[in-house]
């Protein structure tokens, strides 16, 4: 492919090599950006550097993207809830227990087999082999929507979004205990736990900024029913500032110890329920709800009212 010359500003002075790429370019994700690193596709002054590299003002950069890899994943004829399609993208609703995309462990059954059975060849592949289309993701015992892109152009348009926080994402979820005011935000940094690398936390350190919006829709007994928007998008971003202001979501076996009722939930009890963005061909702004699944409202029903 053909590489990319970029002169770095000095407000980027000291930054890491693939974070600064990553900035740059907000389609490719941060492991992709690292690959091609390793791979040498990324050149500093000329000389190849690697990932951890600290970038100087005036740096040279040329950044050349990894060949497309054509695809080994299996398209697998699983059922989807397409809440809407068009040429450039869509919107699908999510089962709670469904993963994203292929992953060591789950390389089947996701819903990138999925899409692959629907779309074929027709989604974009900025985020490389495993990821085709796939321009956000929610957690695996997440339910509700997300986007997924056909085409790079749309791709690139979502993801700047994103990057934006331009974004409508409202969640539903139930919380342990009653939180103090009736609507508010917590506002602390999330990066990942030192301790336990496939847990995130809020901490200062090697962290980015994450705000949550909050508001109380009813009360029950030990428990709040609430709306949450999110104006950042860090990963586990609720479940993390819930059980950091003590009131962890129902059923989270991650950062919580469910208690007993909850564990029929298996997993978070969070759900995904609108999304808006600005239409990457026709500039408009479009916006999608999903209503509360099976799982969430039968636990509601076990709830007393408080």
């Amino acid at each position: 492919m053909n590489s990319i010359s970029i002169l770095v500003d000095s407000q980027f002075e000291g930054e890491r090599i693939d974070r600064f790429l990553a900035f740059v370019f907000p389609a490719s994700s941060r492991s992709y950006i690292q690959k091609a690193i390793e791979s040498g596709g990324v050149l500093v002054n000329g000389s190849p550097v690697g990932k951890s590299y600290k970038i100087k003002a005036e740096d040279s950069v040329e950044y050349t993207p990894l060949e497309p890899v054509k695809l080994s994943v299996e398209a697998e004829n699983i059922p989807l809830d397409i809440v809407y399609e068009d040429d450039d993208l869509l919107v699908v609703n999510k089962p709670k227990g469904m993963v994203v995309h292929p992953a060591p462990g789950n390389y089947n059954g996701t819903l990138v087999n999925a899409l692959m059975y629907h779309c074929g060849d027709t989604l974009s592949g900025i985020n490389g082999v495993l990821r085709p289309g796939i321009v956000h993701r929610i957690d695996k015992n997440t339910s509700g929507l997300l986007i997924v892109a056909k085409n790079d152009f749309a791709h690139k348009s979502l993801a700047l979004q994103i990057k934006e926080h331009s974004f409508t994402r409202e969640y539903r979820a139930v919380v342990t205990g009653h939180l103090k005011e009736q609507s508010g935000s917590v506002c602390a940094p999330i990066g990942r736990n030192p301790n336990d690398r496939k847990k995130m936390c809020v901490t200062e350190h090697n962290s980015k900024n994450a705000i949550t919006h909050y508001e109380v829709i009813k009360q029950y007994e030990g428990y709040d029913y609430a709306k949450f928007r999110l104006e950042t998008g860090r990963t586990h971003q609720i479940r993390v500032h819930m059980a950091y202001i003590g009131h962890p979501v129902a059923g989270d076996d991650v950062y919580s110890k469910p208690k007993p009722n909850e564990l029929q939930l298996d997993g978070q009890c969070l759900h995904a329920a609108k999304i808006g963005f600005i239409h990457p061909r026709s500039g408009e702004y479009i916006e999608f709800e999903a209503e509360l699944p099976e799982y969430f409202r039968k636990f509601l029903d076990t709830l007393k009212e408080y």
